[in-house]
């Protein structure tokens, strides 16, 4: 995990963004419902595979990545944060993943490493839980968090817009795009993680 270790900074830098959602009268749940809306439009976008609709996504999934802060910082600035809305939260959150996941799939027509990768992140989050569940505490341990995952997402999607909208880009290695590698490192690091949670909490127990 390397962007979660920055989640003070972004903290320090949400201010007035959660004064926005205060003045606009949202609640928290209001901001993970919208945060999700954006993943869904992202996810449709992506399923496009053009250039334009590229770059949109990643513009989406960044909106995504930005309100998902803002959801829990207006929680503790209103003083409401509380179990559901950690809950809608979060199932919101895989929700979420398996939308920009299956855009970025059917935009290639790579349905089978969607699959993978979409299995992988959500292996990942529910060892997490599953960890906690047998009380040992939440695990977010792992080469990929989520913040780094969307970071990816986003990057991604610029690249993959660059090497379509410019012929003398190279587009393709190994068979595969820059979103078909991205699906792969998501399918490879997420079952991965996976394992490597079990294995410690294994030997925890």
């Amino acid at each position: 995990m390397t962007l979660d270790q920055y989640r003070d900074l972004a903290d320090r830098l949400l201010g007035p963004f959660v004064a926005a959602a205060e003045r606009l009268g949202l609640t928290p749940d209001g901001v993970s419902v919208i945060a999700f809306g954006f993943a869904v439009a992202a996810g449709v976008v992506f399923a496009i595979a053009s250039p334009r609709w590229y770059v949109l996504g990643a513009m989406f999934v960044l909106a995504n990545g930005w309100l998902d802060l803002v959801d829990g910082a207006l929680a503790r600035a209103q003083d409401v944060a509380n179990d559901g809305g950690d809950l809608l939260d979060h199932v919101l959150d895989r929700y979420a993943d398996i939308a920009m996941l299956v855009g970025l799939a059917a935009g290639i027509d790579a349905y089978a490493l969607g699959l993978a990768a979409v299995t992988g992140v959500l292996m990942t989050s529910y060892l997490g839980t599953q960890i906690q569940a047998v009380g040992l505490g939440r695990e977010y341990g792992g080469l990929v968090g989520r913040a780094d995952r969307l970071a990816l997402i986003g990057v991604g999607g610029l690249v993959a817009a660059g090497t379509r909208a410019i012929p003398a880009v190279p587009a393709r290695f190994a068979g595969l795009d820059v979103v078909g590698w991205l699906l792969v490192s998501f399918a490879v690091v997420g079952h991965l993680t996976a394992l490597q949670r079990f294995r410690g909490a294994w030997a925890d127990l």
